[in-house]
Protein backbone atom coordinates (compact mmCIF):
# COMPACT_ATOMS: atom_id res chain seq x y z
CA UNK A 1 0.00 0.00 0.00
CA UNK A 2 1.27 3.62 -0.46
CA UNK A 3 0.97 6.45 1.32
CA UNK A 4 0.70 9.80 0.77
CA UNK A 5 4.22 10.77 2.70
CA UNK A 6 2.28 14.79 3.05
CA UNK A 7 -0.61 13.79 4.70
CA UNK A 8 -1.59 12.55 8.79
CA UNK A 9 -3.47 9.55 9.88
CA UNK A 10 -5.58 8.20 12.70
CA UNK A 11 -5.20 5.40 13.86
CA UNK A 12 -9.19 4.69 12.87
CA UNK A 13 -7.77 5.28 9.59
CA UNK A 14 -8.62 8.82 8.74
CA UNK A 15 -6.30 10.81 6.84
CA UNK A 16 -5.35 14.89 7.05
CA UNK A 17 -4.22 17.30 4.97
CA UNK A 18 -3.25 20.31 6.43
CA UNK A 19 -3.39 23.49 4.38
CA UNK A 20 -3.13 26.76 6.11
CA UNK A 21 -5.91 27.03 8.47
CA UNK A 22 -8.11 24.60 6.47
CA UNK A 23 -7.25 20.81 6.14
CA UNK A 24 -8.86 18.33 4.09
CA UNK A 25 -10.35 15.18 5.53
CA UNK A 26 -10.85 11.69 3.88
CA UNK A 27 -9.86 7.86 4.82
CA UNK A 28 -7.35 6.02 3.82
CA UNK A 29 -6.92 3.01 1.55
CA UNK A 30 -7.17 0.52 3.95
CA UNK A 31 -9.99 1.63 5.43
CA UNK A 32 -11.70 1.95 1.67
CA UNK A 33 -10.71 -2.34 1.20
CA UNK A 34 -11.88 -3.02 4.49
CA UNK A 35 -15.35 -1.47 4.16
CA UNK A 36 -15.64 -2.81 0.54
CA UNK A 37 -17.70 -1.46 -1.88
CA UNK A 38 -18.97 1.78 0.09
CA UNK A 39 -22.75 2.56 -1.04
CA UNK A 40 -24.00 5.48 1.45
CA UNK A 41 -21.74 8.18 3.06
CA UNK A 42 -23.18 10.71 5.97
CA UNK A 43 -20.92 13.51 6.28
CA UNK A 44 -21.43 16.68 9.08
CA UNK A 45 -23.16 19.66 7.92
CA UNK A 46 -20.98 22.90 7.32
CA UNK A 47 -20.84 24.87 10.55
CA UNK A 48 -21.04 21.68 12.43
CA UNK A 49 -18.40 21.47 15.48
CA UNK A 50 -16.49 18.27 15.63
CA UNK A 51 -14.53 16.82 18.44
CA UNK A 52 -11.67 14.63 17.64
CA UNK A 53 -12.09 10.83 18.14
CA UNK A 54 -15.88 11.04 17.86
CA UNK A 55 -18.11 10.03 15.69
CA UNK A 56 -19.44 12.58 12.95
CA UNK A 57 -20.67 10.56 10.19
CA UNK A 58 -20.96 7.20 8.69
CA UNK A 59 -20.11 4.87 5.93
CA UNK A 60 -22.34 2.14 4.64
CA UNK A 61 -21.10 -0.67 2.11
CA UNK A 62 -22.05 -3.74 0.89
CA UNK A 63 -20.46 -5.24 4.18
CA UNK A 64 -20.74 -2.89 6.79
CA UNK A 65 -21.93 0.56 8.28
CA UNK A 66 -18.82 2.12 9.90
CA UNK A 67 -18.56 5.33 12.18
CA UNK A 68 -16.77 8.21 10.29
CA UNK A 69 -14.59 10.06 13.12
CA UNK A 70 -13.24 13.55 13.50
CA UNK A 71 -9.28 13.42 13.40
CA UNK A 72 -8.92 16.85 15.32
CA UNK A 73 -11.23 19.32 17.02
CA UNK A 74 -12.59 22.05 14.33
CA UNK A 75 -15.53 23.53 12.45
CA UNK A 76 -16.83 21.88 9.26
CA UNK A 77 -16.14 24.33 6.40
CA UNK A 78 -17.05 22.62 3.00
CA UNK A 79 -18.44 18.71 2.42
CA UNK A 80 -17.63 16.94 -0.45
CA UNK A 81 -20.97 16.84 -2.35
CA UNK A 82 -19.43 14.76 -5.17
CA UNK A 83 -18.72 11.95 -3.00
CA UNK A 84 -22.43 12.05 -1.59
CA UNK A 85 -23.98 11.55 -5.06
CA UNK A 86 -21.48 8.89 -6.01
CA UNK A 87 -20.15 7.30 -2.30
CA UNK A 88 -17.96 4.54 -4.66
CA UNK A 89 -15.72 7.39 -5.67
CA UNK A 90 -14.30 6.88 -1.66
CA UNK A 91 -12.90 3.47 -3.54
CA UNK A 92 -11.72 4.39 -6.46
CA UNK A 93 -9.60 7.41 -5.46
CA UNK A 94 -9.71 8.18 -1.34
CA UNK A 95 -6.69 10.09 -1.01
CA UNK A 96 -8.32 12.10 -3.96
CA UNK A 97 -11.64 12.92 -5.21
CA UNK A 98 -12.80 10.74 -2.45
CA UNK A 99 -11.94 13.48 0.27
CA UNK A 100 -15.00 13.42 2.41
CA UNK A 101 -14.81 17.24 4.51
CA UNK A 102 -12.77 20.33 5.29
CA UNK A 103 -12.19 21.13 8.73
CA UNK A 104 -11.02 24.30 10.40
CA UNK A 105 -8.50 23.10 13.15
CA UNK A 106 -8.98 24.57 16.51
CA UNK A 107 -6.82 22.12 18.67
CA UNK A 108 -3.40 20.82 18.07
CA UNK A 109 -4.35 16.87 16.72
CA UNK A 110 -2.39 13.63 18.10
CA UNK A 111 -2.06 12.05 14.61
CA UNK A 112 0.40 9.58 12.75
CA UNK A 113 2.87 9.88 10.37
CA UNK A 114 2.99 8.05 7.12
CA UNK A 115 5.78 5.43 8.90
CA UNK A 116 3.67 5.07 12.29
CA UNK A 117 0.60 4.52 10.00
CA UNK A 118 1.99 2.18 8.06
CA UNK A 119 3.46 0.28 11.10
CA UNK A 120 -0.12 0.25 12.76
CA UNK A 121 -1.57 -1.42 9.25
CA UNK A 122 1.05 -3.76 8.69
CA UNK A 123 -0.29 -6.86 8.25
CA UNK A 124 -3.51 -6.12 9.08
Amino acid sequence: MSLPANLKYTADHEWLAADGEVSTVGITVHAADALGEVVYVSLPAVGDTVIAGQSCGEIESTKSVSDLYAPADGEIVEVNDAVVADPAVINSDPFGGGWLFKLRITGAPDLLDTDAYAALTEGA
